[in-house]
């Protein structure tokens, strides 16, 4: 099965939008293709002498709200079209969230598991070398993505302050503590999830104490979505998987035995007590909750009618396909989009960029109060749009996300 493009997924959706609202066709247009993009070759020294050249891009989508932010992706199906994609729903997702932020993406063809510590750092420094002329933090501020760390954007800031004479840790976020970084991070992608998963089962009148989970990828996101779902809810975990296969168990998973039993095995699979089922069966289990958090395009027109959860919420970056939305949607799912679902990330890396600017770090509880404050709020105004204009939470929070941007675009003379 060949995946869609997510780029025209994410010019399909918008188009969407484009009909609802009824947006003049020249602001469709702008809205459709990023506002500029940076394609580099990268030169490094590898441990045996020899040179490898990689393919990096960076992608601005739109910046009428504010400087771009977005992650950047080391991945060795790394293409431009993902980038610009993930660029763009980095800008409904700012706008969602209400930060004064637009979208941006980057990436790097690679693959991370090859390369030694040294040549992983000579690559990261190189990239900034590449692309330090068009980002800055007041202009667009990267961030740890799929396969990226904070050790990287340690390297990553270290180049970028070399070059510009003085301390940058406000050139990127998801940065270790000891730089610059923000408490609350590591977990914020999840944890936000899991807010407006509260939210999504209250409206249902689901109890979170009862409830089963499903999650397909067991990644950062992954993991502390099952781990956080366990602590915060009582939730029983039935499911999850990774990129090596699938395992279930009736009886629950404790999520990190499974994390300590991945970290020595290099994947969920075998765990005991636990027996292997296919992707298939798993995103097709009978579940209250299921939390795609891999990749793209995993939920189809093909699979979609097999869905059971009553809520499906993206931790991933668009998990389902525009044919699979309208399925769900008609069978009665509750789809908590990629966008609202998966902004915790970004919003504690907003929160990361005013402690950096103002030099004073706040608390743990401190951050997650914010958090919830910004997801519930979120949440809220995408589920009273979906009501409002009787469309489905990712047509809703389309709406509400590029009413704004459409608004700042006016206000600032762009159209």
């Amino acid at each position: 099965m060949t995946k869609e493009n997510p780029f025209l997924v994410a010019q399909q959706q918008l188009d969407q939008c484009a009909k609802i609202l009824k947006l003049d066709p020249g602001v469709q247009a702008l809205l459709k293709v990023p506002s500029r993009e940076l394609h580099v070759s990268i030169p490094v020294k590898m441990d045996d002498g020899s040179l490898k050249v990689f393919q990096g891009f960076r992608v601005q989508y739109n910046d009428a709200k504010g400087p771009c932010k977005g992650g950047i992706r080391f991945h060795p199906e790394e293409t431009i079209d993902t980038v610009r994609a993930l660029a763009a729903w980095m800008t409904w997702k700012c706008s969602l969230l209400d930060l004064p932020l637009g979208g941006g993406k980057g990436g790097i063809i690679c693959n991370p598991k090859e390369l030694s510590q040294g040549e992983l750092e000579r690559l990261s420094r190189a990239y900034i070398n590449q692309v330090g002329r068009i980002i800055g933090p007041d202009k667009d501020i990267p961030a740890p993505d799929v396969y990226t760390t904070p050790q990287i954007m340690a390297w990553m800031m270290d180049e970028y302050s070399r070059g510009a004479g003085k301390n940058q840790f406000g050139l990127l976020t998801g940065k270790p503590l000891a730089i610059g970084g923000s408490k609350g991070r590591g977990d914020a992608t999840a944890r936000g999830g899991l807010y407006t998963v509260r939210e999504a089962a209250r409206e249902l009148g689901i109890d979170l104490s009862r409830a089963t989970i499903a999650v397909q990828g067991f990644g950062n996101a992954g993991y502390y979505a099952a781990y956080l779902a366990q602590e915060l809810f009582g939730s029983k975990v039935v499911a999850v998987s990774d990129s090596q296969g699938c395992i279930l168990s009736d009886d629950g998973l404790d999520a990190q035995k499974v994390a300590s039993h991945k970290a020595a095995t290099s994947t969920v699979c075998n765990f005991p007590g636990a027996r292997a089922i296919s992707d298939e069966e798993l995103l097709a289990l009978d579940v209250d909750i299921l939390f795609p958090a891999a990749l793209e395009g995993v939920i189809t027109a093909e699979n979609a009618p097999n869905i059971r959860a009553k809520i499906v919420a993206e931790l991933a970056n668009g998990p389902t396909t525009p044919d699979a939305d309208v399925i769900l949607y008609k069978n009665g799912v509750h789809l908590i989009p990629d966008f609202l679902c998966n902004a915790g990330g970004v919003t504690v890396s907003y929160f990361e960029m005013v402690q950096n600017f103002y030099m004073y770090y706040w608390e743990e509880e401190d951050v997650h109060k914010r958090l919830d404050q910004k997801m519930t709020t979120a949440y809220h105004s995408v589920l009273d749009t979906s009501r409002k204009y009787k469309i489905n939470m990712r047509q809703a929070a389309y709406v509400v996300a590029v009413e704004r941007v459409v608004e700042a675009m006016k206000l600032r003379g762009w159209v």
